[in-house]
């Protein structure tokens, strides 16, 4: 029985790192992270595409942009969504959640999640590389992890 575990490795295609302008003091911590964890997988700063967008709400349309071209094994998306006094927080999270899950599906490319979700910039901070870690490093590790994963199954079930 085949039993088919990601590493972090480098793969065969690119990795696209999408980044959220908004709350850059936050997001450029996440994409150290994702940068670093690349760098310890092996892979190639060349092979590495950073595309920038306005917002958090924005990274789903770059991300279906990215997949479409064919040249990504997987994409890393990078944002931050802090709460405020209005239902702004739930529009802009979900609909980033939705967006890139759909996007991941449709074109069976690993997505890493590293959109962050949280009440405070002081939240925000500690998870983009304070007390809490770095989650743009484990979004990264997530989607490097799954697209060797996905290469693995593809290799091993390709027709003879």
């Amino acid at each position: 029985m085949p039993d088919f575990s990601g590493r972090l490795r480098a793969s065969s295609g690119r990795v696209g790192i999408l980044v959220s302008r908004y709350n850059e003091l936050i997001t450029s911590k996440l994409l150290e992270g994702a940068l670093a964890c690349c760098g310890e997988a092996h892979v190639p700063r060349e092979y590495i595409d950073v595309v920038w967008t306005p917002g958090a709400f924005e990274l789903p349309v770059a991300a279906a942009a990215a997949a479409s071209t064919g040249a990504y094994s997987c994409l890393i998306a990078l944002g931050a969504v802090i709460r405020g006094d209005t239902p702004h927080f739930e529009y802009v999270a979900g609909e980033a959640a939705r967006g890139l899950g759909e996007v991941s599906i449709r074109h069976g490319l690993p997505i890493g999640f590293g959109v962050l979700t949280v009440d405070s910039m002081q939240q925000a901070a500690d998870r983009a590389g304070g007390s809490a870690g770095n989650k743009g490093y484990e979004a990264a590790a997530a989607a490097l992890r799954t697209a060797d994963v996905l290469s693995q199954l593809r290799t091993h079930h390709a027709p003879d």
